[in-house]
């Protein structure tokens, strides 16, 4: 979800059904295009991860030549450490949401890799990271006034995952289960629906009210909108005490300076996972994959495949699905699956010095700050510019 005039305002469109067709033929065609299957190794665990990644632009029937505003970056070997591995969606927001995601992108990931004290202190590099990014958008030649992007990152460090989440997107992890795999949130949305959020917002003066209420078809005393899993498409926003904007939907993000008044933040909530032999893959993807489909019901879909490409493509299509059939487009979609290969109870604990930080499993540090670490010798980088989601990757050794 994003601004009342972004990525949530559930209009109809007059678009046809002949050139919603022709897009989604060249979304399938994309998709293929984007059939790219890697691995990196974690020599201190004796573990593999293999992955892929997925990145589509939204239909949006009136506007086709729309940005993908989504942008997302892979980067293993942080700090020249074969052990740490970074993984990160951004998903912008606003007129200028594209610029943000991919500004986003490139500072936060090199802010961490830079950080002499990101393994003494993980916690507090990563809270230096966001706010150093933070400030320098805001600084830099982008509009950020009612433009922003949200960020889910997650960090790998040995066999332990450092969650780090700004906005709406999701980060989840699959695991055995008894007689199940059991979809095991990373991340929390950070929205209004959430109550400790919808209160800090509010002693931050923000009105917290949907398009109807705002709009005084519907009671703006009642201050309750059930989750968003039951949500009607209208859901709860923060608006400015005397005015009708900026209408986000969620409660954190980086930009957004208008937001910021309100009690917008672009302080990283923290979750912090040791992963065993039970872990199987985790995913990391925008709310456009979320927004219709549950953390469980996506690792469903993931798990019925062995090659992650194809639970990519068939999450991405079953998104899209849903976007066309209950709002008549779709939002920009990106989406990384990571499978764990070979992770054992026995697997060596050499190579790898964390700081002392409570790894517990899935802690989380309300306040926000994040664990890292690390340089790198293979990223990807990639974000969408074209109407139709054509891909631009850059592959880089950092000596």
């Amino acid at each position: 979800m994003g601004c009342v005039h972004g990525k949530c305002c559930c209009l109809k469109s007059s678009g046809g059904v002949s050139r919603k067709l022709g897009y989604h033929h060249s979304h399938r065609k994309n998709i293929q295009a984007q059939r790219v299957l890697k691995n990196v190794s974690v020599p201190s665990h004796n573990f593999v991860l293999e992955y892929t990644f997925l990145t589509l632009r939204g239909y949006y029937p009136d506007s086709l030549d729309k940005q993908n505003q989504d942008s997302f970056c892979i980067r293993t070997e942080i700090q020249g450490n074969p052990n740490i591995h970074f993984f990160g969606v951004f998903d912008g927001h606003g007129q200028f949401g594209s610029q943000c995601s991919n500004f986003v992108r490139d500072r936060l990931v090199e802010k961490l890799s830079n950080d002499p004290g990101l393994v003494e202190d993980p916690v507090r590099a990563y809270n230096s990271a966001f706010s150093a990014t933070n400030h320098e958008l805001h600084t830099s030649d982008i509009d950020d006034t009612m433009s922003g992007t949200t960020a889910i990152t997650v960090l790998v460090i040995g066999d332990t995952l450092y969650v780090a989440n700004v906005g709406d997107s999701r980060a989840v992890l699959a695991a055995k289960g008894e007689d199940r795999i059991i979809a095991e949130d990373l991340s929390s949305d950070q929205t209004p629906f959430r109550r400790d959020e919808y209160e800090r917002v509010k002693l931050c003066g923000a009105r917290v009210l949907s398009v109807d209420q705002v709009e005084g078809i519907k009671d703006p005393n009642i201050q309750h909108w059930g989750n968003e899993e039951s949500w009607d498409g209208d859901p709860p926003r923060l608006w400015l005490p005397n005015g009708m904007f900026p209408g986000t939907a969620f409660t954190r993000s980086l930009g957004d300076r208008l937001a910021e008044t309100i009690g917008v933040v672009a302080t990283p909530e923290v979750s912090i996972v040791r992963l065993s032999h039970n872990h199987l893959f985790f995913i990391v993807a925008s709310d456009g994959i979320f927004e219709f489909l549950s953390s469980q019901t996506v690792v469903d879909m993931a798990a019925r495949y062995t090659d992650p490409r194809d639970a990519c493509a068939a999450i991405a299509e079953e998104s899209y699905k849903l976007w066309s059939e209950l709002v008549n487009r779709t939002d920009d979609i990106t989406i990384i699956i990571v499978q764990i290969k070979g992770l054992s109870n026995n697997s060596s604990t050499s190579g790898v010095q964390l700081s002392e930080v409570n790894v517990g499993t899935a802690m989380r540090t309300r306040t926000g700050t994040s664990e890292i670490s690390t340089t790198t010798e293979f990223d990807v980088y990639h974000s969408v510019t074209n109407s139709f989601s054509d891909s631009q990757s850059c592959h880089s050794k950092i000596s």
